[in-house]
């Protein structure tokens, strides 16, 4: 992604329980002093989502970094930035698997 310009990208969610599961996401960018660039224009996070039994869904997440990010000389030397989602389950009750320990 160049700095100032947009780009989309989705993430996959997949439900592998035979029930429905609400969950909401919240993000990370890594390193943390880049976080300061990353610009959500739309996003996934942070509002509820459905995913019924089974069902796997692409989520898209419209961002910039800011122009601003080739300037800053604490940036020289950053050339991957990765941005990652935490699926938290909303509603009591519901639990979520733990990806990769069944």
């Amino acid at each position: 992604v160049v700095p100032g310009e947009t780009a989309l990208a989705f993430y996959k969610a997949k439900n592998p329980t035979d029930k429905p599961i609400i969950g909401i996401s919240t993000y990370n960018v890594v390193p943390f002093e880049a976080g300061q660039y990353f610009n959500k224009i739309q996003c996934f996070c942070f509002e509820e989502q459905r995913l019924n039994p089974h069902e796997e869904v692409d989520m898209p997440v419209f961002f910039y970094i800011d122009p601003e990010f080739a300037e800053d000389p604490r940036m020289a030397k950053v050339d991957l930035i990765t941005l990652s989602y935490t699926f938290f389950e909303a509603k009591e009750g519901q639990h979520l698997p733990l990806p990769g320990y069944q």
